[in-house]
């Protein structure tokens, strides 16, 4: 019975953790972290920065940058469109970035 208690635990603690690594896998297989990383700036922002500077109410318009692509923000080097990722991909990373990426 301890052992199946323990196992239960366990396996909580994984699926309670899965969706952080998810979602950076899923940066990664998006090709975001090809610019980005989670704590410092590469050609584009720590998305612990980005995390700083906006809030979850900014999540649409953060979601729409994403798709469309932008400038001038962060930089003089301008974030490409990224229209190929999936609307729920989109949304599950910029929600994840908002969390600060942990």
């Amino acid at each position: 019975m301890k052992s199946v208690l323990i196992s239960a635990l366990v396996a909580a603690g994984v699926m309670a953790s899965a969706p952080a690594f998810a979602n950076k896998d899923l940066a990664t297989k998006s090709g975001c972290m090809a610019c980005h990383a989670v704590d410092k700036k590469l050609v584009g922002p720590a998305y612990q920065d980005v995390a700083k500077k906006y809030k979850a109410a900014d999540e649409a318009a953060l979601v729409a940058k994403v798709k469309a692509g932008g400038k001038g923000v962060w930089g003089p080097i301008p974030m490409p469109p990224n229209a190929a990722v999936k609307d729920a991909d989109v949304h599950t990373l910029v929600k994840w970035i908002l969390a600060g990426a942990k």
